[in-house]
């Protein structure tokens, strides 16, 4: 963990120092699917810094500026990526949290590395070499989710293109494997692998419970099972948990059927923490 320490220290001067030593925790990326308005996404910021803060848990906030993976073309994709970056800047400045976003394309890359503190690469472009090598070459934290279609061993690879663009600072992220083609399955034996090439290894909860190419071509998803799948994360390694929560997840315009209610998020982390800690 102590490549995280070394980021959330940046923030030491606030009250965030106190993840400095959070070694026998484990750190949190959460936020909305997608921005998509000002005031939602500060007020679940502000929500989940309240409830990290209390519970000593670093806390990453996430949101995409933009969705360009999408199943239909009437799908929501945005309110605008400048619109959306600026709000993702504000949550950072006013709350004093790292954030992190998700690229697409090298363009969106040159976008978000002045705000972003982590950068983000999605599943399907995780074999992206040019986004990867992009990405990388900004110096931040680079955070690469394992695509749906490809085996731990190969996350290897990925995370030597970063490396060989001179950054160590990258992050791996378990998402799910295809299981057919409607389904996801987590294989846990992921997170060992992966932690085996000295990263840190992150669990995406909510997308990892995701119903992809449902034939309404909106995904579906099964959030009953998230603290299942949370705690098994935790008890296997995970330096991470990844989730995605919105303040009513039924009107999100975006992964509705995924998130987790940010009202159930605290007594998620009471359980995650307690299981950490039995460990």
């Amino acid at each position: 963990m102590s490549i995280l320490n070394n980021l959330f220290s940046s923030y030491s001067t606030g009250k965030n120092c106190k993840y400095e030593n959070s070694n026998n925790s484990f750190f949190l990326i959460a936020g909305p699917c997608i921005i998509e308005s000002k005031q939602e996404t500060l007020d679940i910021a502000k929500k989940l810094d309240d409830i990290t803060n209390k519970h000593s848990i670093p806390l990453v906030f996430k949101g995409s500026f933009k969705k360009a993976n999408r199943t239909r073309i009437d799908s929501f994709t945005g309110i605008g990526d400048e619109s959306a970056i600026s709000i993702l800047k504000e949550v950072k400045e006013t709350l004093k949290i790292p954030i992190t976003t998700d690229v697409h394309t090298i363009k969106d890359i040159e976008k978000v590395s002045n705000i972003a503190d982590i950068i983000q690469i999605p599943a399907f472009l995780s074999r992206q070499t040019d986004l990867v090598v992009q990405a990388a070459k900004k110096g931040k934290y680079i955070n690469i989710k394992k695509g749906q279609f490809m085996s731990a061993e190969s996350m290897k690879y990925t995370a030597e293109k970063a490396k060989a663009s001179g950054n160590s600072n990258i992050m791996l992220t378990e998402r799910g494997s295809m299981f057919g083609y409607n389904d996801l399955i987590v294989d846990f034996r992921n997170i060992s692998l992966m932690k085996k090439y000295g990263y840190p290894v992150v669990l995406d909860v909510t997308h990892s419970l995701q119903k992809p190419n449902q034939s309404s071509g909106v995904t579906g998803g099964q959030p009953e099972m998230i603290e299942t799948i949370a705690r098994a994360g935790i008890a296997v390694g995970s330096d991470g948990i990844f989730l995605e929560t919105h303040l009513n997840p039924s009107n999100s315009k975006s992964d509705a059927e995924n998130m987790l209610n940010i009202n159930k998020v605290e007594d998620l982390l009471i359980k995650l923490k307690g299981i950490k800690g039995s460990i």
